[in-house]
């Protein structure tokens, strides 16, 4: 198995918002990093929309 195809930027950026060694991340299979970068999205997703529903909801007492 060769290697992934990415930036030394991106397997910088990418293994330490994953929390996996850089050394695990180059040689870790491409559909297992699929996944595991459409799981931290979806967090990231669900994190800005619970932040943003509260930040709409007005106070007690601004109504």
């Amino acid at each position: 198995m060769k290697p992934l195809q990415i930036s030394p930027e991106t397997a910088v950026t990418l293994a330490k918002q994953l929390g996996v060694p850089l050394e695990h991340l180059m040689h870790m299979p491409q559909h297992i990093l699929l996944q595991k970068i459409a799981e931290l999205s979806k967090k990231q997703s669900q994190d800005t929309t619970d932040s943003g529903s509260a930040a709409q909801t007005p106070e007690k007492g601004e109504q």
